[in-house]
């Protein structure tokens, strides 16, 4: 069966980036399983998937843009440390969520001074070629409770 809209997926994949390292992968773990044609996966992994075999191995280069985007800068913001209250040690690279005007986001503390915190709200891929190794492990069909929840069920019950 050939991946397409209303498929489920499990596939193996090593993500690095541009000097090779490694950001993220499946290898000892589970493959990632997800519905396919619904964005469970950033886009240009998902195009990539499309047309694709059970046991198809391939790599792709997916740009920022098909990807977490560009990194916006007006999502690096300096905030009150007041804002942080009840967090005894405040170090860059923490990450918090907070709300924005569109909603809730994570933001990960870059500096932190005195009186101010410098946080970004940039996803931390956000601006970068991302490089996937894939291998289709399975596709099937779609179950329709999985296609009305736009997502893959693990066979748990399920609200």
């Amino acid at each position: 069966m050939q991946i397409a809209e209303n498929t489920v997926v499990s596939f193996d994949y090593t993500l690095r980036n541009n000097d090779g390292e490694t950001l993220d992968t499946s290898e000892g773990r589970e493959p990632l399983t997800y519905l396919h044609g619904h964005g469970n996966i950033i886009p240009g992994l998902e195009k990539a998937m499309t047309g694709r075999d059970e046991g198809d191995s391939f790599s792709v280069t997916v740009p920022p843009e098909d990807a977490y985007g560009q990194h916006r800068e007006e999502l690096v913001q300096n905030v009150p440390r007041s804002a942080f209250q009840g967090v005894e040690q405040l170090e860059p690279g923490m990450q918090f969520q907070a709300e924005s005007n569109a909603g809730p986001m994570v933001v990960t503390v870059k500096e932190v001074g005195d009186d101010e915190v410098t946080v970004d709200g940039n996803h931390v891929l956000a601006g970068q070629e991302l490089q996937f190794e894939v291998e289709v492990k399975t596709v099937r069909g779609a179950s329709d409770e999985e296609i009305e929840h736009g997502h893959v069920h693990d066979g748990s019950t399920h609200e």
